[in-house]
């Protein structure tokens, strides 16, 4: 079971309140997180990722372990808390300003 914490907005926008749980089939990247989150929340499809090219998008960013994964290849490995569920993944909104 892998544990997943999205930023606010997109907890609302999800109809959700803390942490999501997911089964992820397979080895646990950022992909294959990504990919069952979008299928279990469709309403989450283009919020995290580019439709078309899958990037990740502006202003959000990726966390696990205390280490920033956000420029991480999608197919590289989580660490192994996050692949047994002992570490949550973190979609952290980013801030800017001027």
């Amino acid at each position: 079971m892998i544990r997943v914490v999205l930023p606010p907005h997109l907890r609302t926008l999800a109809r959700v309140s803390g942490e999501v749980k997911l089964e992820v089939e397979g080895e646990i990247t950022q992909r294959s997180v990504l990919d069952a989150l979008e299928a279990r929340y469709p309403m989450l499809g283009g919020t995290i990722r580019d439709h078309v090219t899958k990037q990740r998008r502006p202003f959000l960013r990726f966390f696990a372990c205390e280490q920033d994964l956000s420029h991480e290849t999608p197919d590289a490995l989580l660490p192994e808390p996050v692949a047994s569920g002992a570490e949550p993944f973190y979609i952290i909104g980013a801030i800017a300003g001027g």
